[in-house]
């Protein structure tokens, strides 16, 4: 009984060298050496076409189990069940180099797509969440800018052109840099709880014209302010898991507690009064670093792999919850106890990321958020809108994201404000660590 001999490729280009050479023995001695030599370059050709061909399916292999992976939520590529392993590499071949676009093992196929999706990752962390990572803790450190003027006319026209009164100009100026700790835990492959804790340190500059009753005449006062502002708690779910044309979705649901300094009942300075005692300038001894009620929101993210660009946007609502505070007058001479009450708030964006390597994207984005008048009401009273508490904040938004490490991200990102609501600009850096 013979044993059946397994007939590979190298083997097959062996036997057929070793027919050629016994097909030349007969020749002359002087021609052996130079057909030596020819049969151990076509030998060496083969290995080398062989070892390629052995690299390209560990490669294929190991791309279909991490789409088997993706398919089936899971985040770590697993061998298929009964896949048989791929043919070894002839003994003597030399590794492949790093940079012919081939792993020379399974690890280094693995290690590679990994890092091929590492840009994606990146922008899904920052967009939504990225289930594959069992724990994420971000340090993100922001700076705001805003400026805003206002002519304010206290008097009337005569003859339609001729004014007649006070012209007073206002100017806020408003810097507010914040410090934010976020923890992000993957409970699950579809599931990501996040606590967000921000510290915020504000400056704002009151400048008022009129001081003194004279148009010309400035008054300027300074006040700042910091402490921890409106904690924050959320959950996000994978509805969908990208797969054809349908993109990742993810659900958003969370909550954020008043526990920063409400903006109601806060101490204020009068800098100045008229004849009459009516305060013309006054502004708040210390800034506030939060909004003072109870908000819950939920929205929608999606994000789409169009190699090499990533498509993602979102849409969402907030509600506040009406809440008592002592005193809801500006008025410093006054102390009205009521009920405050936020309007709704819709936000919505949408951009584009492009992944220039498996380290470094950059993303161009658009978001905005309305806001509805707010309502206030004194003990016993009725609700009244806030005239002006409504708003309009639209952003243009630009980022650079890098991998620094296996599990460290640096992200860039710079705000520029497109409607009079929003921030002159904000400016921000994060550092994702990724365990």
């Amino acid at each position: 009984m013979h044993t059946p001999i397994r007939a590979t490729p190298l083997a097959l280009a062996a036997l057929a060298l070793m027919a050629a050479a016994g097909a030349h023995a007969q020749q002359p001695a002087g021609n052996d050496e130079a057909d030596v030599k020819a049969l151990m370059a076509q030998l060496e050709t083969l290995k080398a076409n062989y070892a390629q061909e052995v690299r390209r399916l560990r490669e294929l292999d190991m791309q279909v189990q991490a789409m088997q992976a993706r398919l089936t939520g899971k985040t770590a590529p697993v061998a298929a069940a009964g896949a048989a392993p791929p043919p070894p590499l002839p003994a003597g071949t030399p590794a492949a180099p790093s940079g012919d676009g081939y792993a020379s093992s399974a690890e280094e196929a693995r290690q590679a797509k990994q890092e091929s999706r590492r840009s994606v990752d990146d922008v899904k962390q920052q967009q939504a969440a990225l289930f594959s990572r069992r724990f994420t803790l971000e340090n993100s450190l922001t700076y705001a800018r805003y400026d805003r003027k206002q002519l304010s006319l206290n008097g009337f026209l005569a003859l339609d052109a001729i004014f007649l009164g006070n012209i007073a100009i206002e100017n806020v100026e408003s810097d507010t840099l914040t410090y934010n700790l976020a923890a992000r835990w993957g409970v699950s492959p579809r599931l990501t709880l996040n606590l967000d804790v921000p510290y915020l340190a504000r400056k704002t500059v009151f400048q008022k014209g009129g001081a003194g009753g004279s148009a010309a005449a400035i008054a300027q006062e300074e006040t700042t302010g910091n402490g921890i502002g409106d904690v924050g708690v959320s959950a996000n779910y994978k509805l969908f898991s990208e797969h054809g044309r349908w993109p990742e979705t993810v659900l958003t649901v969370g909550a954020t507690a008043p526990t920063g300094r409400a903006p109601y009942g806060l101490d204020w300075k009068v800098l100045e009064r008229d004849d009459d005692d009516f305060i013309r300038f006054a502004v708040p001894e210390e800034q506030p670093t939060g909004n003072g009620v109870w908000q819950a929101n939920v929205g929608l993210s999606a994000v789409k792999t169009a190699d090499p660009a990533i498509l993602f946007a979102n849409i969402g609502y907030i509600h506040s919850f009406p809440r008592s505070f002592d005193d809801i007058d500006a008025n410093p001479d006054t102390v009205n106890p009521g009920d405050v009450k936020l309007g709704g708030s819709y936000y919505f964006g949408a951009g584009v990321a492009f992944a220039f390597n498996e380290r470094t994207s950059l993303s161009i984005s658009f978001s905005d958020k309305l806001s509805a008048r707010a309502s206030t009401r004194y003990r016993n009273g009725q609700w009244l809108k806030v005239i002006g508490s409504d708003a309009n904040a639209g952003t243009l938004n630009l980022g650079i994201t890098y991998a620094l490490n296996q599990n460290t991200t640096l992200v860039s990102l710079l705000g520029i404000g497109l409607t009079p609501d929003a921030p002159d600009f904000t400016l921000a850096f994060k550092v994702p660590y990724m365990l």
